[in-house]
C-alpha cells in the first residue's frame, strides 16, 4: 500500500451539527454502502443515540475513492472547470489518479464525550470542522478546535445546513473568520442532508490533509482510540498504525503494563468488518485478540511486539469519571438480573466504572461513576431498554477529596476532617452579546469566578470562568439553554481540587435517616437547597395514618423542616349520638394509636421521591 494516498480525518462540531449526516453522505458518495443500505445515522448503530439525535461513541470507517475527473472535463460551466482542475492540480493527481483511502472517525460533540474527541485527534491528521449555518459557532465548537489546534492538524472550516430557510450563510461566515482566524476562502458551504457540496469537500480532505508520516526504522507503534465489545467476535479494539506492520497470528504486548495477547484477526470497518491480513503504517482499523477483559485494552495505550523496543505513543489521558450514581433496581428481586445487565453493559462501555453496593434501605445495587449526566441519563436508558429493568437512583454526587482520600458518597463525608476540596472546572459561555449580562449573573450566583470575556465581532462574546463543578452538574446547562433562548452553548474541563467550605446535609423521614438521600454542599447554599429538598419530598410522599416530619439538617441542627399531615378518618362517623365524654374517648384512643404507629410505623419512599429530588 502507498502511505501517501492515506488521509485520516475526523469529523467534530458541536452537538446537532449535522456529523453523523455528513458522515452518511460520505459513505454514500464513495461507494462504501449502496444506496439500499443507505440509512440515517448509520454509524450511530445504537438505537438510543438515534432517539437522542446525538453521536455517544466512536465510528471508525474505511472509505475509498477515485476522484472523477472525466466528469470535471465534462462541467458545462468554466468557472467551475478551472475551480476543479485547480483542486487537482494542486494535490498533483494526474490524469490516471491513484485510489485515496479515506480513513474517517465520527467523533461525539456533547461535552460529556470530549475525552472521546481528545483520544481521536490523536489518531488523524486533519479534522473536518462542522458548523451549523442556523446556529452558528458554539461552545463545543471552539474547544474541538482548540483540542485539534494544539496537536497541529489540518482544519478544514465547513458550514453545514445551508439549505435550511433559517440559515445565515454570511453571519457565520464572518464568525469563523472572526473567531477561529481562517481566511473566507478556506471555507467551504455544504448541505449534508441534500449532498450538496459534500463531493467537493472530499476532494478538498485529498488536497489539504496530509498523508500520515511514517519512519521506516521506527519499532511497531499502534495507538489504542477505542474498544468495544462484539458479542460474535469478543473485544474489538480499534487502533491507528503509527509504525511498523500488525499481522494475524502474531504475538503483541500492550505497552503500559507489559501484558500480552495472541492477534487473532485484523481488519478495517467497511462500515462492518472486513478482515485483511495485515494493518500497515498509516492505516486505521481493528485488531481481535484473545483477551477477555475489555479493560485490559486502555484507551491511549501503545500496543507494539514483544521484541520490539518502542515507546509509549502520546495521546494518552487518564479517564476521569466526574458524576457518581448508586442505581438500585425496583425489587431486590431483579438484582441478579441488574449485576448481568451491568457487567454486559460495561463490556461494551469501558469509560463506566463501578463497584457494588449495599442500601439498609433499598438493598443491594451498584454504586457507578460516569463522564457526565448524559452519560448516566444513557447508561440508565439501556438498563431500562435493552434489559427490560426497572431501575431508580439516588441524587448524584461528585468525588471530593478529604485528606488527600478520595469520597464520592456523601455516606462517607467525615466533617470533622479540615483538608477538604472540591473539583474546580474551567469553563465557557458562548453567546450572543444580549445574553451577556444576564449569564454573567448566573455564573456568579453558582459560585463562579470569572477570568475573561472576549468579544467576536461585536456580535458574540466568549466567557470564560472557573466554577466547583457541583454547581455544573445539576442544572447550570438547563439554566443557560434558557436564559439565553437557546442560542449559548457550554464547555468545560477539570482544572483542579480547592479547598472549600463544604457540609454533608442530612435527610430524614419520620426521624430516619436515609442515607442515599444524603448531598454535600457548600455552607452558602445548604439552607435554601435543603428547603428546597424537603419541600419536593413532603409532596411527592403518600400521606399515612400518621403524621411525617421531613427534616434536613447538617449534624445535630435541623436547617430545613416540613410536614406530611396524617390521613383523616373519622372515628366519630359511627356513633349517632351520646355523652361528650364517649366522643372524647374515642379521639384520645385514635391519638394514642397513631402515637404508636408514628414510633414502629416504616415510611413508605417511592421512586417518584427520588426522581423528584434529582429535579431539584
Amino acid at each position: 500500500m502507498n502511505q501517501t494516498n492515506i488521509r485520516n480525518f475526523c469529523i467534530i462540531a458541536h452537538v446537532d451539527h449535522g456529523k453523523s449526516t455528513l458522515a452518511d453522505r460520505l459513505l454514500e458518495i464513495t461507494g462504501t454502502i449502496s444506496m439500499n443500505q443507505v440509512n440515517e445515522q448509520v454509524l450511530d448503530s445504537n438505537p438510543i443515540a438515534r432517539a437522542h439525535g446525538i453521536t455517544i461513541k466512536l465510528a471508525p470507517v474505511h472509505m475509498e475513492y477515485k476522484l472523477k475527473i472525466k466528469n470535471a472535463l465534462r462541467s458545462s460551466e468554466p468557472k467551475d472547470l478551472r475551480r476543479k482542475l485547480k483542486v487537482l492540480d494542486k494535490n498533483d493527481f494526474s490524469l490516471n489518479s491513484q485510489l485515496s483511502i479515506l480513513n474517517l472517525i465520527d467523533t461525539p460533540g456533547h461535552v460529556d464525550f470530549s475525552y472521546d474527541v481528545i483520544r481521536t485527534l490523536h489518531a488523524c491528521e486533519g479534522a473536518i470542522l462542522l458548523v451549523d449555518a442556523a446556529k452558528g459557532i458554539q461552545a463545543q465548537t471552539i474547544a474541538n478546535f482548540n483540542f485539534a489546534k494544539k496537536l497541529n492538524l489540518t482544519i478544514i472550516p465547513v458550514i453545514n445546513k445551508i439549505d435550511l430557510p433559517t440559515a445565515d450563510v454570511e453571519k457565520v461566515k464572518n464568525e469563523i473568520c472572526e473567531s477561529l482566524g481562517f481566511e473566507e476562502s478556506e471555507i467551504l458551504q455544504i448541505s449534508a442532508k441534500t449532498g450538496t457540496g459534500v463531493e467537493e469537500l472530499i476532494h478538498e480532505v485529498i488536497k489539504r490533509v496530509p498523508p500520515p508520516r511514517v519512519e521506516i526504522e521506527a519499532p511497531t507503534q499502534a495507538l489504542i482510540f477505542d474498544s468495544v465489545y462484539d458479542e460474535h467476535r469478543g473485544i474489538v479494539i480499534f487502533v491507528r498504525v503509527e509504525n511498523g506492520v500488525l499481522k494475524k497470528g502474531e504475538q503483541i504486548v500492550f505497552l503500559s503494563d507489559k501484558s500480552t495477547a495472541l492477534v487473532m484477526e485484523v481488519g478495517v470497518m467497511k462500515p462492518t468488518y472486513f478482515s485483511k491480513e495485515s494493518l500497515n503504517s498509516g492505516e486505521v482499523g481493528y485488531i481481535i485478540t484473545n483477551i477477555k477483559d475489555i479493560t485490559q485494552a486502555m484507551v491511549g495505550d501503545t500496543i507494539s511486539h514483544p521484541n520490539d523496543n518502542a515507546d509509549l505513543l502520546p495521546g494518552y489521558v487518564p479517564l476521569k469519571p466526574f458524576v457518581y450514581l448508586s442505581i438500585y433496581p425496583s425489587s431486590n428481586a431483579d438484582f441478579a438480573l441488574l449485576r448481568k445487565a451491568v457487567y454486559g453493559l460495561k463490556l461494551t462501555d469501558a469509560s463506566v466504572v463501578f463497584v457494588p453496593e449495599q442500601s439498609e434501605i433499598f438493598g443491594p445495587g451498584f454504586r457507578c461513576g460516569f463522564l457526565g449526566l448524559l452519560h448516566s441519563q444513557i447508561f440508565i436508558e439501556r438498563l431500562e431498554k435493552e434489559y427490560n429493568l426497572d431501575v431508580f437512583t439516588a441524587p448524584p454526587s461528585i468525588e471530593y477529596l478529604i485528606d488527600g482520600h478520595s469520597v464520592t458518597s456523601p455516606k462517607h463525608f467525615d466533617m470533622s476532617k479540615k483538608d477538604i476540596k472540591e473539583p474546580y472546572m474551567l469553563a465557557e459561555i458562548y453567546t450572543p452579546i444580549e445574553y451577556l449580562g444576564s449569564l454573567m449573573e448566573l455564573v456568579f450566583a453558582k459560585r463562579g469566578i470569572q477570568k475573561d470575556v472576549v468579544y467576536y465581532g461585536g456580535m458574540q462574546a466568549k466567557i470564560v470562568f472557573e466554577m466547583p463543578l457541583s454547581n455544573i452538574i445539576y442544572d447550570f446547562f438547563d439554566k443557560v439553554k434558557s436564559l439565553s433562548s437557546g442560542f449559548a452553548s457550554f464547555d468545560y474541563e477539570f482544572l483542579n481540587y480547592r479547598t472549600s467550605d463544604l457540609v454533608k446535609v442530612d435527610i430524614s423521614v419520620n426521624e430516619q435517616i436515609i442515607p442515599e438521600l444524603s448531598f454535600i454542599i457548600h455552607t452558602s447554599q445548604s439552607d435554601s437547597f435543603a428547603r428546597k429538598i424537603t419541600k419536593k419530598l413532603s409532596e411527592t410522599i403518600p400521606k399515612h395514618q400518621f403524621v411525617i416530619a421531613v427534616r434536613a439538617s447538617i449534624g445535630s441542627r435541623v436547617i430545613a423542616s416540613e410536614k406530611i399531615a396524617a390521613l383523616s378518618k373519622n372515628v366519630l362517623a359511627k356513633m349517632s349520638g351520646g355523652d361528650v365524654t364517649r366522643k372524647n374517648k374515642l379521639l384520645d384512643k385514635q391519638k394514642e394509636g397513631k402515637k404508636k404507629m408514628k414510633m414502629i410505623g416504616r415510611v413508605s419512599v417511592p421512586k417518584e421521591a427520588f426522581l423528584s429530588v434529582l429535579k431539584v
